[in-house]
């Protein structure tokens, strides 16, 4: 028997790592390819076995935060709806998702300065226009997490910063309210956890839909090297950029190309790729051992 090259089931979505496919009107199957994306690019080159990595990442989280917010788990296998000549295809990296309407809102949440927030920190003195306590560094821990929305760009456009005010205009009062709420909790949560692991949580972004019903649902993945900045606590110094377990190894080397940031991105050499794997999975061993 040789295993098809691709699925049967119907192609609904390609974004910038997952595949979605269509199983019926409230199931659809998600997989996660060994696809990266950096500065809003998918490179050409992939991280090998990165998806089935995010995959028990995000899956970990899901199952540790479900009494915090509901999430798009059916409880159906992904064997009981993939004809099994097709199963290795998806193996370790797919699962069996509501079909949801998703907010047009990414829910972002700082607990350090780091990144985008540094840089508008130092200009400002404020991220994401919040201001911020005069004499932070980079990699300072926040008084507290903060709520920092962004617009959900299509493939290939970068995702804009917002203000809670136009979080509200976007998706309504009471609901732009309880997704931020609803963030800052599953992010704490998960931060006090990853402590006691030893990684530090920085940031990380979360994706919400409704359902059937309206009520807001935790979906698409959590607190993966690709949704959220990792640092090892060991090496955690205020006023530097940690090394992290996260894509950022791969975006410091194109940075130091002097790629412009627009496609195509520049390859990215084997040694590279794998050392951004090796990153990733620590991570996963880290957090689930």
């Amino acid at each position: 028997m040789t295993t098809p090259s691709t699925l049967s089931l119907k192609k609904i979505y390609s974004g910038k790592v997952r595949d979605l496919y269509e199983i019926d009107a409230k199931r659809m199957l998600m997989v996660a390819s060994d696809r990266l994306s950096a500065f809003d690019v998918i490179l050409d080159d992939p991280i090998p076995e990165k998806g089935k990595i995010l995959t028990a990442i995000s899956n970990f989280w899901f199952d540790k935060l479900a009494g915090i917010v509901p999430n798009h788990f059916t409880g159906d296998k992904v064997e009981d709806v993939v004809p099994a000549a097709e199963l290795p295809l998806v193996e370790g990296r797919a699962v069996v998702a509501k079909r949801l309407k998703p907010l047009p809102v990414e829910a972002i949440v700082r607990g350090y300065l780091a990144g985008s927030g540094w840089k508008e920190y130092q200009k400002q003195g404020t991220v994401c226009g919040i201001p911020l306590p005069a004499g932070l560094q980079e990699a300072s821990r926040l008084p507290a997490p903060i709520f920092t929305p962004s617009t959900k760009a299509a493939v290939g456009d970068h995702d804009e910063n917002i203000t809670f005010e136009r979080c509200e205009e976007i998706i309504g009062k009471e609901l732009a309210a309880k997704v931020r709420d609803t963030a800052i909790a599953l992010y704490s949560a998960a931060a006090e956890y990853a402590a006691t692991r030893g990684i530090i949580i920085a940031d990380t972004k979360f994706e919400f839909g409704l359902d059937e019903d309206g009520t807001l649902t935790l979906m698409d993945e959590v607190l993966t090297p690709d949704s959220s900045r990792f640092w090892p606590a060991d090496s955690y110094q205020e006023g530097s950029n940690p090394p992290s377990f996260d894509k950022q190894y791969v975006r410091d080397w194109l940075e130091s190309t002097g790629w412009n940031k627009q496609p195509p991105a520049p390859r990215v050499p084997a040694e590279v790729a794998e050392k951004t794997a090796d990153k990733y999975r620590e991570a996963l061993t880290r957090l689930t051992r």
